[in-house]
């Protein structure tokens, strides 16, 4: 475990010794950090905020000729100009609430709100709320101080991260204790409502699974005035998770991006797992304008499992990224996974995977694949999945597809009596529903399959 809040000397260095002229290099992201606006004043979580905002200070947004970025372009993002969302009071639609959930954590436009939460009868030794539920000095210990999050995993900060904990007011916590075991999951709901101007929310979660727990979380991202696809709202939510997996832990994660159609959605998911930990990531995009999530997951101790599930459907002119980095710095780590593009229309789908395996991470078995169904002649992915293996005694694989529907499974299902477009139907279906299958929510299934023959079927 990290220690709690304390700049190394490098970092505090290169911050303050920066001549003036490189600081707020970058117009959108010093606009976006003049509109930020704080109510808790701790100490320990004020110097947190300056430290990152000094870094934004002298970043700019990535371009295209970034490597990390080079099929991404973000230019549609720096033409608007977002405010802070106001808080609003709403009622939670029947489309957001998922019947089976045992607590719920709801945040409207990155604020937290009780009234529209469920954190009542809760098993003993879980800790579900908001920045208040835990002592400042607990807190300290686990937030930003994930190596990923730092920037020491990949060798450099990410802007939007740093932002996100610039704008730090509140967050989302989950708790498990040690040996605590909880049966029904936890959602967690973010709720974005545009108002009069396009809107920034920066959510930011918390999550912490003592030795010998196991949890299982829902975090779902939604827009609060119509469901997807049909939203028009324009709107930035710039999130970022944290998960600390202790020994022997379990936690699953679940996360759903349902966000609306002309919406702007950055994420960053840090997974830390300790020795014989379980990870397993089952994450669905279907929704936004302009979509990336950045998912880091470093080992800490040997004998951990990390499975990885993704799911992103996109149509239209709809951009999704995803990169993926785990890095497995010790022996015996087993991980799986498999990433699925079902993209129409001018769609563009991105995927960047990378395996880390230097030569301490002795009998480690990775597996990473990435399967990509095209609709449209026009529609587009860009793949990359990557292995970086120095050990010399190891099992990994790594490879991608690209295809489309097949006549003759379409003809096949046309002989059995189904007319062509519920035979597409079905064979997409059927390619989404190995990863949607695996939520283990029935109400939350239903809704995306419901989605995907939305998309799909424009």
């Amino acid at each position: 475990m990290n220690m709690p809040i304390n700049l190394d000397n490098l970092e505090r260095f290169h911050e303050t010794s920066l001549p003036k002229n490189l600081l707020d290099r970058d117009a959108f992201l010093s606009g976006l950090l003049s509109r930020v606006t704080t109510t808790k004043s701790d100490g320990w979580l004020q110097e947190l905020r300056e430290a990152a905002a000094n870094w934004v200070r002298h970043s700019v947004v990535p371009n295209t000729r970034e490597e990390e970025w080079r099929f991404t372009d973000l230019s549609p993002l720096k033409q608007v100009s977002f405010h802070v969302g106001t808080i609003h009071e709403l009622s939670l639609q029947d489309d957001f609430v998922l019947p089976e959930v045992s607590g719920r954590l709801v945040f409207v436009n990155g604020v937290y709100s009780p009234n529209l939460s469920n954190t009542e009868n809760l098993p003993s030794g879980l800790l579900v709320g908001n920045l208040d539920v835990l002592p400042g000095e607990v807190i300290q210990k686990y937030l930003a101080q994930s190596d990923s999050l730092r920037g020491l995993a990949m060798g450099a900060k990410e802007v939007f991260t740093a932002l996100n904990t610039a704008a730090l007011n509140d967050v989302a916590v989950v708790w498990v204790a040690k040996n605590v075991v909880v049966e029904t999951p936890i959602h967690l709901l973010f709720i974005s409502v545009s108002g009069e101007s396009a809107t920034i929310s920066q959510p930011r979660v918390l999550v912490v699974a003592e030795s010998n727990s196991q949890v299982s979380l829902i975090e779902e991202y939604v827009t609060g005035k119509m469901p997807v696809p049909q939203a028009e709202e324009v709107y930035f939510t710039n999130e970022v998770t944290e998960i600390w997996v202790q020994e022997n832990a379990q936690v699953t994660h679940n996360r759903v991006i349902r966000e609306g159609a002309a919406a702007f959605h950055i994420g960053k998911t840090a997974v830390t797992q300790a020795r014989s930990s379980r990870y397993n990531c089952n994450a669905v995009t279907v929704g936004g304008k302009i979509s990336r999530h950045n998912l880091e997951i470093l080992q800490t101790g040997e004998q951990t499992e990390t499975t990885l599930n993704g799911l992103t459907v996109i149509a239209d002119n709809q951009l999704a990224d995803t990169h993926s980095a785990l890095f497995l710095n010790y022996p015996h780590g087993v991980s799986k996974q498999l990433h699925k593009c079902i993209i129409g229309d001018r769609a563009h789908g991105v995927f960047n995977g990378k395996i880390f395996v230097p030569k301490l991470a002795q009998l480690t078995d990775a597996s990473q694949l990435n399967r990509n169904l095209l609709l449209s002649s026009k529609s587009r992915i860009d793949t990359k999945p990557q292995l970086e293996i120095t050990a010399d005694n190891v099992k990994c694989a790594h490879g991608a597809t690209v295809s489309q529907l097949e006549d003759d499974q379409i003809f096949y299902l046309q002989s059995r009596g189904i007319n062509e477009n519920d035979a597409r139907k079905l064979l997409v279906n059927a390619f989404a529903a190995e990863i949607i299958n695996l939520i283990p929510i029935t109400s939350l299934r239903e809704k995306l399959l419901k989605t995907v023959v939305t998309l799909t079927n424009k």
